[in-house]
């Protein structure tokens, strides 16, 4: 019999799905990393079982402890997983910016969800970083994660998405590229296929209102770089210590809208329904495509899944709000 014998067995060895439609008239052949089919529905999964094997390794959270991280909901989920098998409570804070969806999905999995203000400095005491920090203080047997710092996060990556990478394109990628926002999985995943050849492009994607592109460019955080955006699950107002600057080769912006946009697009074009990071990533592999040639190998990761995004990203309504639709949403009564 083939079986798993829990649901944390099931993490990794995703599909790599060629794009057709979406990528436009290109000459490389791009593919697309389904994170999706983690049973957590996103990547996450793969580095939040990492840094909670790390831990108990180490004695930083004891049998039946309190996991506290900030996440903007992927983190969580694979968080939360782990701890639902392992017998882990769970106290998770996010931002007001993510969607209902993955706080009741969070609440589903029997983690307590506790919910901060976006429009805040990072180090305000009100931020989602902020009162985590503060919840692992005060709770006993607690450990608070901190994703962004925690170098399990990276280390996960190094270990198994970019060895799937290595062995899935038979070591013929030549590109990879991916949204950051901890910037575990672009840290981890290149270093290890940039081990294997020095010669690879890794390409970051970043959304306006953040602050990585500017400091990978001058090495300096500036703060006229940050303000609010909508793209959840990359860009940052801090600099994670995740972010192996040196692996990157270049950060490319992409629009709230052109990654809301390309989100639909793959749903519709290519049948994949991902999340708003995703459509993100593949826009911004458009905008820079002229720059590959025929022979090229492209790898895009994919981070999640379109459930979380139901009610923003694939909502007319939603998106005719924020002006990311030109067309007039057609009444209730019109929809047959």
């Amino acid at each position: 019999m083939n079986y798993k014998e829990n649901i944390l067995e099931a993490i990794g060895n995703t599909p790599l799905v060629k794009l057709n439609k979406v990528v436009g008239d290109t000459e490389a052949l791009v593919l697309a990393k389904v994170e999706s089919f983690n049973p957590g529905h996103s990547i996450k999964d793969r580095m939040a079982l990492k840094m909670l094997e790390d831990a108990e390794k180490d004695g930083r959270i004891k049998p039946g402890g309190t996991i506290v991280e900030c996440t903007s909901g992927n983190t969580g989920m694979g968080l939360a997983i782990a701890a639902a098998v392992k017998g882990y409570n769970c106290v998770f804070t996010t931002s007001d910016k993510q969607s209902q969806e993955k706080i009741d999905l969070l609440r589903a999995l029997g983690a307590e969800v506790v919910v901060c203000p976006t429009a805040v400095e990072a180090d305000d005491p009100r931020s989602y970083y902020s009162v985590a920090r503060r919840i692992s203080e005060e709770t006993p047997n607690s450990y608070w994660f901190n994703q962004y710092d925690n170098l399990s996060n990276s280390q996960a990556h190094y270990e198994t998405t970019g060895p799937e990478l290595w062995e899935q394109t038979a070591g013929k990628i030549t590109h990879l590229v991916v949204g950051v926002g901890t910037g575990g999985t672009i840290s981890g995943t290149g270093r290890f296929l940039k081990e294997k050849n020095p010669n690879i492009k890794v390409w970051g994607i970043d959304t306006y209102g953040s602050a990585l592109k500017k400091y990978h460019e001058t090495g300096k955080l500036d703060p006229t770089e940050i303000y609010p955006y909508i793209t959840e699950g990359i860009g940052e107002d801090l600099i994670p210590k995740n972010v192996d600057f040196s692996v990157i080769d270049h950060f490319e912006k992409v629009t709230d809208k052109d990654g809301a946009l390309m989100t639909r697009r793959l749903a519709k074009e290519e049948g994949i329904f991902s999340g708003y990071s995703c459509g993100s990533a593949v826009a911004g592999f458009v905008q820079l495509k002229k720059q590959l040639k025929k022979g090229d190998v492209v790898v895009i990761i994919l981070h999640d899944h379109g459930s979380r995004y139901v009610k923003k990203v694939f909502n007319d309504e939603w998106m005719q709000k924020h002006n990311f639709l030109e067309d007039t949403v057609r009444e209730k009564s019109e929809v047959v």
